[in-house]
């Protein structure tokens, strides 16, 4: 999940707010994660890119390797290296 950086002020009426209250009770999380997880269902990201990224991730772990793992630091950087080497530009 990405930082959160920017801030956003918005108006409810009584009736959304108790909903969306209601929600983040039942669900053990903060209105503002609520609200956030609404516009990722709303609004999703790229979906190209995020099954780019699992294919890559896929393509590289698929084989058996006859070397020792790398570290989870290293095989995310290697992983991210390739990624943006075979995004389109």
């Amino acid at each position: 999940m990405s930082l959160l950086e920017r801030r956003l002020q918005i108006l409810l009426d009584q009736d959304r707010y108790d909903r969306v209250a209601r929600a983040a009770e039942d669900s053990g999380q903060s209105v503002g994660a609520v609200i956030r997880h609404a516009i990722d269902v709303t609004y999703p990201e790229d979906v190209g890119a995020a099954q780019h990224a699992a294919r890559c991730f896929l393509d590289r772990t698929s084989e058996p390797r006859d070397e020792p793992p790398l570290d989870l630091r290293e095989l995310r950087r290697n992983l991210d290296d390739e990624l943006m080497a075979t995004l389109p530009s």
